[in-house]
C-alpha cells in the first residue's frame, strides 16, 4: 500500500486560466481531477525518462526478449527469415 502525499502547486496565470475553463466545463468537479487527468494524459504521451531512454545493449536484450516465441500462423519469425534467404 502506497502512503498518500500531498502536494501544493502554484500556478501561473496561464495554468489558473485553464485550470477555471476546465472547471467552468462541468467535466470536473475539483482542481485534483484536472490535475490527475492531466498528468495521465501526460503520462501516456510522454512516459517516464527511466522507460524512455535504454542504452542500445538494453534496447536489442527488450527486442530479443519481446521476440521469443512470437510466431505468424504457426511459423517462427527465424524460419520465416530463413526461408526469404533461399530467393
Amino acid at each position: 500500500m502506497l502512503a498518500e502525499m500531498s502536494f501544493q502547486v502554484t500556478l501561473d496565470a496561464r495554468g489558473e486560466e485553464l485550470l477555471s475553463a476546465q472547471l467552468r466545463s462541468g467535466r470536473y468537479h475539483s482542481a485534483e481531477e484536472v490535475v490527475t487527468q492531466a498528468l495521465e494524459i501526460l503520462n501516456e504521451k510522454e512516459p517516464p525518462a527511466e522507460q524512455r531512454k535504454k542504452t542500445p545493449a538494453e534496447a536489442v536484450a527488450h527486442i530479443r526478449a519481446s521476440r521469443k516465441g512470437v510466431t505468424l500462423g504457426g511459423l517462427k519469425i527465424r524460419d520465416l527469415i530463413n526461408e526469404g534467404r533461399k530467393y
